[in-house]
């Protein structure tokens, strides 16, 4: 039998994400992203399709790599106008009872002591279905907005990364015993404060000395996404991560990065079951291989060309407006590496503007899957088996049909051969994905 397949749908709070220009189409319903409404119906409907969760992406910055203008991202709805996506989870937990929430949030520009208390809140009012995915930042405009020159030196950011995952770790898991809560309202007492305890921590970073504000959470601490794929991502991933995003490519390349990774965990001693997997994919799916194609020709007629080029500037680092088109393009950046790493795998050691162009099928560097229900469904279980994946996260192109779709067409077939679940699991988004509430590494 094959292995269960673990399927989020991948989003931001905003109107254009990954597929640039799909905002246009009559039927995306991508511009009601500021009422609530669109969100709750949004978890319903994955949860009814039994969708293990919600991956919200975000960024703290606009793109302005592209010809050093924010200009042709404001116009374009590239990934900005973009809201707050921690907003929308209580919302959406709200109606539902299993979909999971993995959002994103910048460690660069937090505080650990007040970012540690708003995930712990979210995992209490989501009765433990929060993620958290652990980005450092890729923007210059975001360390301006925040008062610096520009961003910190990648490894740098890592650097720092494991030191504030150390000091919140130590609130989320080491400040209140299990026990410490008593809610004796005979005698008065909430909570035996000798079993609650203050956090010491003096680091090259932070400083902190204080007790973590909230009570132990379901999970205490978030599950832990990561998408760091270069060297020092790798490293910072097989730590700390317990599940790891990553962008399609080749499937060899994929298969290679897997094994580094689950290498990596096992030098930490770590078990390679730790870590979930997750490849990004972009589906266009019917009833039939022609209905799929025939609605994979009328999403390209809405791509946007110029905004994939300012998605793609910002997220490799390179300004492509620098160069002629058919021009090579030098690929050292300080932005995410693997993003570099990756195109250069696609396009050749000497890629250009026009080869780039030629990879933005659908308004993003990600090629789509197309085919009937059946096609997809067996492509995605022979990339589980031969890559070793443990699930994909799904970029939405015309929401909500792109949903509705692979509910329909894809989950059915998933089901048939036994590679999806016909249920939920009860318990916390960690109990379902690995059989435990808490952290491997914390567990009694």
């Amino acid at each position: 039998m094959p292995r269960e397949i673990r399927i989020n749908a991948f989003d931001m709070n905003c109107v254009g994400h990954i597929q640039q220009g799909l905002w246009t189409h009559p039927r995306d319903q991508s511009t009601r992203y500021t009422d609530i409404s669109y969100w709750t119906d949004y978890a319903r409907r994955l949860e009814a399709g039994l969708f293990d969760g919600i991956f919200f992406a975000d960024v703290i910055g606009v793109y302005d790599v592209l010809g050093g203008s924010p200009d042709a991202a404001v116009k374009n709805a590239v990934q900005v106008p973009v809201n707050d996506p921690m907003m929308l989870i209580p919302a959406m937990a709200s109606v539902t009872q299993h979909l999971g929430f993995g959002v994103t949030a910048n460690l660069t520009y937090e505080q650990p002591f007040q970012f540690a208390r708003r995930m712990s809140t979210l995992d209490h009012l989501t009765r433990g279905r929060i993620g958290w995915n652990i980005v450092t930042g890729y923007l210059d405009s975001a360390a301006r907005a925040a008062g610096f020159t520009q961003q910190m030196a990648h490894d740098d950011r890592y650097d720092m990364a494991d030191e504030f995952m150390s000091l919140v770790t130590a609130l989320w898991e080491g400040s209140w015993d299990d026990d410490a809560v008593i809610r004796d309202k005979a005698r008065g007492i909430y909570a035996d404060a000798a079993k609650v305890r203050v956090i010491h921590h003096a680091g090259k970073q932070y400083k902190v000395d204080a007790m973590h504000l909230s009570e132990p959470s379901p999970q205490r601490t978030p599950v832990l996404y990561q998408a760091g794929a270069s060297e020092r991502g790798t490293r910072f991933a097989a730590t700390h991560a317990e599940c790891v995003f990553m962008n399609g490519q080749k499937q060899p390349a994929v298969r290679q990065a897997v094994q580094e990774l689950r290498q990596a965990a096992a030098q930490q001693g770590r078990a390679a079951s730790d870590i979930k997997v997750f490849l990004g994919a972009t589906i266009v799916t019917g009833a039939t291989e022609q209905e799929a194609q025939d609605k994979f020709e009328d999403y390209k007629r809405y791509a946007n060309s110029e905004a994939a080029l300012v998605h793609a500037a910002a997220s490799l680092g390179i300004d492509f407006y620098k160069y002629d088109i058919d021009e090579p393009i030098e690929t050292k950046s300080n932005a995410i590496q693997s993003n570099v790493a990756a195109m250069t795998r696609a396009a050749g050691p000497q890629w250009t503007r026009r080869k780039l162009l030629d990879q933005l099928v659908m308004g993003s560097r990600q090629p789509p899957w197309v085919g009937s229900g059946e096609a997809i469904a067996r492509k995605m279980i022979e990339w589980c088996e031969a890559a070793d994946v443990d699930g994909f996260n799904l970029s939405r192109t015309v929401v909500p049909e792109c949903f509705d779709d692979f509910i329909a067409h894809v989950v059915p077939q998933l089901q048939e051969r036994g590679a999806f679940k016909t249920s939920y699991q009860s318990g916390t988004l960690r109990g379902k994905l690995f059989g435990r509430d808490r952290r491997a590494s914390t567990s009694a």
